[in-house]
């Protein structure tokens, strides 16, 4: 795919694997549109990725979690009179601990960031793209997605849905010209453990954002429906489609269950 005279818009784009995402594109020559909270981070970023590529990039400092929040943006980005090419879907967070536990408003928070705006913006952008028989749709589900996760039960099933919803997009948006990808990455060193709460949980070995974002163009541009991300994470998550499920839930749990000591 020819990312020059496109635009890239990237939600959670102020770190991690949004981030990596803003470099790379940045550096094949598309333009982009920032989106996340942090609107220092998102400047600073904005301003590195100008001066090196001499591309544009723009900046719209918002909460997604907020009710609303994916029309507003999808509102704000049209006053600019901006056209979407490319669209990544990256915000989203988990929260790690018991159901019964949870602060309902963090819960809601989770569902309405990783999966209603998520919606929202595919819908919107989906659309615009079909129009013009043209664009890419990057949503970044998880490894999570692919079997029920005990300590992180909400968490995994929006991304459960995220890889649902993006692997049906695929066969809807190539009739009309539009490419639709679900990322599922696993532990990626990025500070996804530390906002949920679980850095001591035993994840076992992370992979670079880097990695990540070479894996998902990739995918894109070989047209896959989903892609997972790293040798390992392929083997466990495919496997657990074939486990028995009580063993499956087990080794979920095991995995983010915090470490003792």
């Amino acid at each position: 795919m020819d990312y020059r005279q496109r635009t890239t818009l990237i939600t959670g784009a102020s770190g991690g694997i949004g981030a990596e995402f803003a470099k790379t594109l940045a550096d094949k020559g598309s333009d982009l549109i920032l989106v996340a909270r942090s609107e220092d981070k998102l400047e600073a970023l904005a301003a590195d990725l100008r001066s090196r590529h001499g591309i544009r990039a723009e900046v719209i400092a918002a909460d997604l979690s907020v009710p609303g929040a994916g029309d507003g943006l999808v509102t704000e980005v049209g006053k600019r009179g901006l056209d979407v090419d490319i669209l990544i879907n990256n915000a989203g967070f988990g929260t790690h601990g018991d159901l019964i536990d949870a602060d309902p408003a963090r819960i809601r928070d989770e569902v309405s960031l990783n999966v209603a705006v998520l919606t929202d913006l595919t819908t919107a952008y989906l659309k615009t793209m079909a129009a013009k028989q043209s664009g890419a749709i990057i949503n970044v589900a998880s490894t999570a997605g692919f079997q029920p996760v005990p300590h992180m039960a909400v968490y995994a099933a929006t991304k459960a849905y995220v890889l649902s919803l993006s692997e049906a997009l695929w066969w809807e948006g190539k009739q009309h010209g539009v490419k639709v990808l679900a990322l599922c990455p696993g532990a990626t060193d990025t500070e996804f453990f530390d906002i949920a709460g679980s850095d001591d949980a035993a994840v076992g070995s992370r992979r670079s954002t880097r990695q990540v974002v070479d894996t998902a163009l990739d995918a894109l541009e070989a047209g896959k429906p989903s892609v997972i991300d790293g040798a390992q994470n392929r083997i466990s998550a495919i496997g657990s489609r074939f486990a028995p499920r009580r063993l499956v839930i087990a080794i979920a749990e095991r995995a983010v269950r915090p470490k003792k000591g």
